[in-house]
């Protein structure tokens, strides 16, 4: 009985501890299309990472009509991501070099040569922390 009250105890008091701070990458816009990118793992570290692209207009609303690459050093070839339906998200695991301050994401648009690449600071001293 004792081992279970301890158990429940420390079950209880690691639930009421802070919550891991997550660290959030600047958002950035291209006329008027705002463009966010999330990483897991929060913060980026070495070797693979999955990129979360996420565009939408100021007031929230999904805008879907991109083609997304990414590539983690100007040196390294783009790579296309997945549309996640028309969410306004795209995908991709992008292999992060030690070091590698930046993920340059370029946007186009479908069935246009308009493009933009935006530039996202990769290092956690430069973001921003936020608690979950």
């Amino acid at each position: 009985m004792r081992i279970l009250l301890i158990a429940v105890l420390g079950l209880l008091l690691s639930a009421c501890g802070a919550p891991d701070v997550q660290f959030q990458i600047p958002a950035q816009k291209w006329n008027d299309v705002v463009v966010e990118v999330q990483t897991r793992p929060a913060p980026v570290r070495p070797g693979m990472n999955e990129f979360l692209v996420l565009t939408t207009l100021e007031r929230g609303k999904p805008v879907y009509h991109f083609v997304v690459s990414l590539r983690a050093d100007e040196s390294h070839a783009w790579q296309q991501s997945i549309q996640d339906g028309h969410s306004g998200v795209y995908r991709k695991a992008v292999n992060v070099p030690a070091g590698s301050p930046y993920i340059y994401v370029k946007l186009r648009k479908k069935r246009s040569e308009e493009q933009v690449v935006l530039k996202f600071n990769l290092r956690p001293e430069t973001a921003i922390a936020v608690n979950d």
